[in-house]
């Protein structure tokens, strides 16, 4: 099933809106949440196809987030991606063992976020 919902996570305007931007030129539809509190509306009101994550927010990191969307059985089925300025292997495998599918780092490259995208779908 190809993917055509996606909720961007991240408390960046600027990278909310290269995302949507991207995304919305792929022909996905996007919606956007800038902390944990709006992305639980933004689920409860419409169930995405992915989830794009930011880590660094205040509040709930994009960790904390992602391990408490995979336990909620109504969400666990969503693919989430990390995309975080952390770099490390570390916060890699960190990103993944919370339930993430998949991890890009910022600065965002557009092909290979897309064929993540393509891949999951």
């Amino acid at each position: 099933m190809a993917i055509q919902k996606v909720l961007v996570v991240d408390d960046s305007r600027t990278e909310l809106m290269f995302l949507t931007d991207l995304l919305q030129k792929n022909a996905m539809s996007v919606r956007t949440a800038q902390n944990a509190e709006e992305a639980f509306k933004r689920l409860a009101e419409d169930i995405p196809d992915l989830i794009l994550m930011d880590v660094v927010m205040p509040g709930q990191n994009g960790y904390q987030l992602t391990r408490s969307i995979n336990r909620m059985p109504e969400y666990s089925g969503i693919p989430i991606i990390m995309c975080t300025s952390k770099s490390l292997e570390t916060d890699r495998v960190w990103g993944m063992r919370q339930g993430a599918r998949d991890y890009v780092t910022k600065p965002v490259d557009a092909g290979e976020l897309l064929a993540k995208i393509k891949a999951l779908g």
